[in-house]
């Protein structure tokens, strides 16, 4: 039973990016750490993991968007959020900028994604961490959805196989 396109897309799309980020971060010692919300912000992944399935929920590809939209932010200039800029008057942000213009989608659900974690815990966790954390979670939610659809179709496939031969 072969793969659909679209999660050979969003698999490839997940390598890439982590091989991409661990390349990038290999030589840092800047106290990258997985706790490092552990006491400031102990509700942020249950925060953005719950949003996250919600928006999953409502528009089953937006997980792909979030982890194209990650992956356009770590692009140019590093994972720092920029891409989630709005233009000013001065400023020309990434959101619209050429490559990105029409082309990347998500920025609504990571703005409630944000507002959510405000709420949880005001001015602590930065946008690019909601971010990283928001397409890593949208990739394990899509991934277990997919593989957990397509566990069930391949055993009802082989029991109405074992029955007809």
């Amino acid at each position: 039973m072969g793969l659909s396109s679209s999660f050979k897309i969003i698999v490839t799309l997940a390598i890439v990016f982590v091989v991409f980020t661990r390349t990038s971060f290999a030589d840092d010692d800047d106290d990258l750490s997985s706790g490092f919300y552990s006491k400031s912000c102990p509700k942020v992944f249950s925060t953005v993991k719950s949003a996250v399935h919600s928006a999953i929920s409502n528009q089953r590809r937006i997980g792909a968007s979030l982890l194209r939209l990650h992956f356009h932010d770590c692009f140019v200039n590093g994972c720092d959020g920029s891409i989630l800029l709005d233009d000013t008057s001065s400023f020309r942000g990434e959101k619209t900028a050429r490559p990105n213009n029409n082309s990347v989608r998500g920025f609504g659900v990571v703005d409630k994604i944000k507002a959510q974690v405000e709420k949880v815990c005001p001015g602590v966790v930065s946008c690019a961490d909601i971010l990283a954390i928001a397409a890593r979670d949208s990739v394990a939610i899509v991934s277990k959805q997919y593989i957990y659809t397509h566990q069930n179709a391949a055993h009802i496939l082989c029991r109405l196989v074992k029955k007809y031969n």
